[in-house]
């Protein structure tokens, strides 16, 4: 197992100086409860935030002296640091706009600058410390631009991330103005990762419409490598939890704890400060639950815990001081002379008073608005030994779409709150032994370990995916493999597409015309002795003829339909219906109108729907529908339906690239032998050549061919190279 670099803004613990001492207390939050209990059984070392500001040379050769016996290494970061980048870029810029809060979100470029240079900061210490083979897993919304800065450094790095907060709409996340180098700074990373498949999906979302890099199978091809988007939800220490009321510590808060509330069911409500987390809705809808239900007072209580978070952020001064008036308001309204309706905690709690709290609980009601997960749902299920308690979840929360028994409401249907919290007050005991049994299974089979080792696996399985795509590229010692044996064939016989393998695909089929560039290329490359160039394309007769019919090359146009030799004219292999494009026509009219960018080029023998100038997500929609429609019509029509990039295109099914081929391959003896393609039009070409042919796909999506290139640079490169090293040859 390859060492373990784990990356985040703050450490699993926090370092202050009292009395000239260092002092080390465990951080709280979700990542570090969750990954703190296990990263130490890997080898592995963290890296980030030590909550210390210092400027002495001494104290911070302290610090890492102390961090290190616990495998940790520090990033020391100034008081501005973090006013600009965590409470200012992190906070008050990704924190509310990830949340859906895009009233609270503050859009600053001093804020932004700092955000890189922190971000550039935690680089340089990964670089200096980073070892051949290294995982480096780096968390959260602190650090998105982090992953294609180490990229930049250590490019053969093996690099995870994962966002713990939920990845926001693309409607939302357009507003922000970095988006592009938020999302080029995610790709970076082999492996992205979220809590769940809709935070996944929006972020496949961003990426397609903002930056045109569209996914196949959740993998994402871009800048000549392979990012890979997962979804893993993240699980907690469920034997740490479970076992937790068997202690005697935690035994004595329970009796300490039962003994203070005396005879009353608990409703428990525990959160970080934090205006995503529905606190404030959650105390109005218990307001109202007691206007409406005075049967239960004195003999219930609300037991709201809330720690202090951010407290040198406005928006949460402002929450706290909200909150405070609310629950003054509702214990002044409804208590009584021994019976408060509200016991109000501000502060965080240790281990064995959380999990005596969780166990007594009758009730956990937990509402946020958005939350990447919510370890605390988790938690409480954990912790029920006797398998008595109700969990009210928000279905915004991450942690909905695991514990579906838990009684799931919507956190601003103020009245769907109370009809739960009366809901969950009478379920029947078994009931709720039923439920938490069949939660607890799923929290115990995927616990943070299982999380942690199943993001690591696919991390290294992505790893091994690229290298094997890496080791079909047409490196060095292959490249001097097609030049020699060009040079000593007797004979040569190259097939070329076009789009995608000698031009860059366009907006427009008709601005794919070609350049000087590609003319002198092919001109030289067909006047040399012995060699037959084959331009083998899905474009229309006429638009191939316009542009190359004069020079001294074989032309195949619309996917093999139309063959014209060097010198002779256009033919067909066997002759073609076009009836069916009476049919086809308006229905594809019809996703034109549908679709507003979208563009119908007809073709002798195939009709063509594009929709690479349409928006990404309707275009990807109406193609599946038009695909499916398509494929359903022409099942007894001899027609095929082809999903090209950004196209559909219907043609005559016994047409194909490869049968064209067969036409010169049945009449040549040529040792060397060259096809070159990009798209999946082109693996019915690689199909067709024999063993000894040097066939490339341009790209790397999964193929026939034996080899790939990163772009059509590379192949103009190539056929360069192929022209120079046979110079001085000329037709004969």
């Amino acid at each position: 197992m390859p060492r373990l670099v784990i990356v985040s803004n703050r450490l699993p613990i926090s370092i202050a100086r009292r009395k000239g001492v260092l002092n080390t207390t465990r951080s709280t939050g979700g990542l570090a409860t969750g990954l703190g209990s296990m990263y130490k059984s890997y080898e592995s070392l963290w890296i980030g935030w030590p909550g210390l500001y210092t400027s002495s040379a001494a104290e911070k050769e302290e610090i890492e002296k102390t961090l290190a016996a616990e495998k940790m290494l520090p990033v020391f970061l100034s008081k501005r640091d973090i006013e600009l980048y965590y409470e200012g870029f992190s906070n008050k810029t990704v924190w509310p706009l990830f949340h859906y809060f895009p009233q609270d979100t503050r859009f600053e470029n001093s804020f932004w600058d700092a955000y890189l240079k922190v971000n550039r900061l935690f680089c340089d210490i990964i670089a200096e410390n980073a070892q051949k083979g290294d995982l480096i897993w780096i968390h959260d919304y602190h650090l998105m631009v982090l992953p294609s800065l180490v990229r930049a450094r250590i490019p053969e790095a093996s690099t995870g991330y994962f966002l713990h907060i939920p990845f926001p709409s693309f409607e939302i996340f357009r507003a922000l103005p970095w988006r592009e180098e938020i999302l080029n700074g995610l790709l970076g990373a082999d492996l992205v990762g979220f809590h769940t498949f809709d935070y996944a999906r929006h972020f496949l979302s961003a990426v397609a419409r903002i930056l045109g890099f569209e996914a196949t199978w959740n993998k994402i091809p871009h800048n000549e490598r392979i990012t890979r988007v997962d979804c893993f939800p993240m699980g907690i220490d469920f034997d740490k939890f479970h076992k937790a009321p068997l202690s005697r510590d935690v035994k004595r808060e329970i009796r300490r704890f039962t003994n203070q509330v005396g005879e009353v069911k608990i409703i428990l409500s525990i959160d970080r400060l934090d205006y995503s987390k529905g606190i404030l809705q959650r105390l109005h809808a218990f307001h109202r639950f007691l206007h409406e239900n005075p049967e239960y007072r004195e003999k219930i209580i609300l037991l709201l815990i809330v720690v202090p978070s951010r407290s040198r952020v406005e928006t949460y001064l402002r929450l706290k001081h909200q909150v405070d008036e609310q629950v003054g308001r509702i214990n002044g309204e409804h208590g009584t002379i021994g019976w408060s309706p509200i016991w109000y905690l501000y502060r965080s709690l240790s281990f064995n008073s959380l999990s005596a709290i969780y166990s007594i609980a009758d009730v956990c009601l937990v509402t946020p608005f958005r939350d990447g997960m919510n370890l605390i749902a988790k938690e409480y299920i954990a912790t029920q030994r006797d398998g008595k308690g109700v969990l009210i979840l928000s279905e915004m929360a991450g942690a909905a779409d695991e514990l579906g028994e838990a009684i799931a409401i919507n956190p601003n249907d103020i009245n769907g709150i109370v009809v739960a919290l009366k809901k969950a007050l009478s379920v029947p005991a078994e009931e709720q032994i039923k439920n938490n049994h069949e939660m607890q299974n799923k929290l115990k089979r995927y616990n943070v370990k299982r999380w942690a080792e199943d993001f690591i696996d696919r991390l290294l399985q992505t790893k091994k995916m690229q290298a094997d795509m890496y080791v079909r590229q047409v490196d060095e010692k292959t490249r001097v493999r097609i030049l020699k044996k060009f040079r000593t064939a007797s004979s040569r016989l190259i097939f070329l597409d076009y789009d995608g393998t000698l031009v860059p695909f366009s907006k427009t089929p008709m601005q794919a015309k070609p350049n000087e560039e590609i003319d002198t290329l092919l001109k030289k490359l067909s006047n040399l002795k012995n060699t037959e160039i084959v331009l083998i394309s899905g474009r229309g007769k006429d638009n191939i003829d316009k542009w190359f019919g004069s020079f001294p090359i074989h032309l195949v146009a619309e996917h093999g339909a139309w063959l014209r030799r060097r010198g002779s004219e256009w033919e067909t292999l066997e002759p073609l219906s076009q009836e069916w494009k009476e049919e086809i026509y308006p229905l594809l009219q019809l996703y034109v109108d549908r679709t507003p960018g979208s563009i119908i080029e007809e073709k002798e023998f195939s009709l063509v729907w594009h929709y690479r100038k349409a928006d990404v997500g309707l275009g990807q929609l109406r193609a599946r529908e038009l695909a499916e429609t398509l494929v359903y019509l022409t099942g007894n029509l001899n027609l095929q339906v082809l999903e090209g990039s950004k196209v559909i295109e219907v043609k005559n099914s016994n047409i194909n690239k490869g049968r064209a081929a067969l036409t010169w391959l049945a009449q040549s003896q040529s040792p060397f032998l060259l096809a070159v393609g990009d798209d999946w039009t082109d693996e019915d070409l690689f199909r067709a050549m024999p063993e000894h042919a040097f066939t490339i796909k341009v790209g790397f999506a999964t193929t026939l061919a034996r080899h790939n290139m990163k772009s059509y640079i590379e192949v103009r490169t190539l056929l360069k190279e192929l022209i120079s090293g046979s110079a001085n040859e000329k037709t004969e």
